[in-house]
């Protein structure tokens, strides 16, 4: 083979390595694309523990996974997930591709133990959800009351 013909198919290939990387879904992969809402803490009836409860959306390509979160108000933000009437502590949970991951009173939610304070209705915590794959995002979220229902 020429010197030529060697960096021609050189350029060729590392071309196609250019626009396998670039181009297209990557077959169906992508990046996950995360925001957070209808986030808020109830007021809770004890000092010690409270939940928390939010929304992360996903409109990205590529699933994601909460591995974590952090806060000022409790050094031991736990992942829970609720099956009937047996609730569990997990180690992450998923974030579907252009799905949602909903944290809701009865289903998964955060759970804070060993509150900083207990926190007062209109009091703003903040949190850092930490990812698998994104960037961490940090959040300010609104202690409501007990009885607190959103939508209603």
């Amino acid at each position: 083979m020429t010197a030529a013909r060697a960096t021609a198919a050189a350029l060729a290939l590392g071309a196609c390595a250019v626009l396998s990387a670039c181009g297209g879904d990557g077959g169906g992969a992508g990046r996950p694309e995360l925001s957070v809402s209808g986030a808020y803490i109830p007021q809770p009836p004890m000092a010690d523990m409270a939940a928390g409860y939010l929304t992360v959306r996903n409109t990205g390509r590529a699933a994601d996974t909460l591995t974590a979160v952090t806060s000022p108000l409790s050094r031991d933000v736990t992942l829970h997930t609720t099956t009937g009437t047996r609730m569990r502590q997990v180690g992450s949970l998923p974030v579907p591709a252009d799905g949602e991951l909903r944290l809701a009173g009865g289903g998964s939610h955060l759970m804070f133990a060993g509150l900083a304070h207990r926190p007062e209705v209109g009091e703003k915590i903040r949190l850092t959800l930490r990812f698998a794959v994104s960037a961490p995002l940090t959040v300010t979220v609104p202690v409501q009351p007990l009885t607190y229902r959103p939508g209603g």
